[in-house]
Order: structure tokens, then sequence, then C-alpha cells
């Protein structure tokens, strides 16, 4: 099992505790609302999530767990986040399930054993990293049968986020997935800094431009963690990217000097 390591400081590390703090994302001023009926669409491939504390990113977060639930549920959850550790390769697997206080979210054993003959399953180099774990929880929320891919990506260049994509589509060709990118967007940034890097990535993100995310990032030097990931999410079975929210650690937690911004993106495929 892989156990948590933020429990208790990104969120609560108490069962009760944690549904209730999630709740409280959904229905926070800046939440979505609770998730309503169930359409059975499937029409969502990709997204992006922030990965910060429940207090600071988690109603920013809510909005893509909303749009998922009321979508309809996948058959498994490839969750992508950053290295902020120092990890030995370019990306990895955990091939073994992950252990939240909601309890154990299995892998999806066949996506993993197959994959990972592309990329390294080597637990070990998820002991301490956030960035997928704080997604976790969540899709135990919206679904409690939920079957995951932990990816942690540490190469975040173009190439790399390529090979990534490409190989998780002749994986899961006969799969229903969806890919979720784990990433904040600027740190500790003044908040009209915050707003302008931010509105400069959503525009190439929704614009399914790749190359010109790579671009804005380098030219700007802009300090989003996880643009690796959001870029494999780009490069999804999809054909148009919605921004269903934009915050930062001003509105959430009162932090005007220097915020930390956040952006919920869903992706489509009509």
């Amino acid at each position: 099992m892989r156990y948590p390591a933020v429990a208790g400081r990104f969120y609560p590390n108490d069962g009760n505790a944690l549904m209730n703090e999630i709740d409280k994302c959904f229905t926070h001023e800046l939440g979505p609302g609770m998730p309503g009926g169930c359409t059975n669409e499937r029409n969502i491939t990709a997204a992006i999530a922030p990965h910060a504390g429940y207090a600071a990113s988690g109603m920013n977060a809510a909005h893509v767990y909303k749009a998922i639930a009321e979508d309809g549920l996948p058959e498994a959850y490839v969750v992508i986040g950053p290295d902020h550790h120092g990890i030995q390769y370019d990306a990895a697997i955990c091939g073994i399930p992950y252990v939240t206080p909601l309890g154990v979210c299995r892998v999806h054993d066949d996506i993993v054993r197959k994959l990972s003959n592309m990329i390294p399953d080597d637990p070990h180099s998820h002991r301490y990293e956030h960035s997928v774990e704080v997604q976790i929880p969540f899709i135990q929320y919206i679904d409690k049968n939920a079957r995951i891919v932990p990816i942690i990506m540490s190469d975040q260049s173009q190439e790399c986020a390529e090979y990534i994509s490409e190989a998780i589509k002749e994986v899961c060709s006969d799969h229903d997935i969806i890919v979720i990118a784990s990433s904040d967007l600027s740190h500790y940034v003044p908040k009209g800094r915050a707003c302008s890097e931010g509105k400069d990535v959503m525009e190439k993100v929704c614009g399914m431009d790749v190359p010109g995310l790579y671009k804005v990032i380098k030219e700007r030097r802009i300090t989003a963690c996880g643009y690796g990931p959001m870029a494999v999410a780009m490069m999804s079975l999809c054909t148009r990217a919605e921004l269903l929210k934009y915050s930062d650690s001003d509105d959430s937690l009162g932090m005007n000097n220097e915020v930390v911004g956040y952006a919920s993106v869903a992706f489509r495929e009509r």
C-alpha cells in the first residue's frame, strides 16, 4: 500500500472530517455546488485540477469533480502529477493501491501492467509526493469503486509529455479512462501578475496549443508546477477545453501579496 504523505496537512486525516471538508469544497462560495444527476454522456476525456491544500484550492478542484460526476464515471483515472522531490526517473508509475482516510483506492492492474513496459513502476517514487495524492480523496468521493493509474512526471518537457501521451493512448485504447493533470499555476507572485499569467496559460490550454503553452511558460518564466501533466491532458483524445474555474489563494485564504493561482479545466471529445 502507498500510505498518505500529507493527510493532516493538506486535508484532514480522519475519514469523517475529510468527507465534511470535501462537502464544504463543493458548497463554498468559490465551489460549484454539489454534483447533480449523472447524464452518462462520458464526454470528458481529461481534466486539470489544482493540488494545494484543500482550504486553498479544494473549492477550485471541486469544479472538475462535479463535472466528471455529472458526465459519467470512467473505468479508470490516470492521475498525472509533477515531481516535487527529485525522483530518479523521467516519470514513474505507482503499481500499488493508494490509501487515504477514505479507504483503499485500487489501481487498474491491467493498465498499470501494460504501461509499466514503457514507464517504470516504482511506488517508492510516490512515497512523499502530494500532487497525485490530493486528487485521490476527491476521486473516492465521487466514485466509491474508483481505480487509478498514478503517474509522477519529473521531466516535464514537451518530448516527455508526448511520450507519456502516446503510451497512454496505446495501452488504454480498449479502456474508458480520464486523464487528470494535477497542477497549480503561478506560485507566490502578486495577485495581478498571477491573474495575467494564468490568463496566458489558460488561453493556450483552451486553444489546445501545446507548443504555445511551453512557449508562454518559458518566455514569461511562469512558475506553474505541472505544465507537463497539463500538456499530456491536452494531447488526450479531446477536441475542446472548457475553463471551469480560475481562482487564487487570495480568494480562498486572503493572501493578496503573494498568491498561488489555480485552474480547473475539463477536456471533452465533442
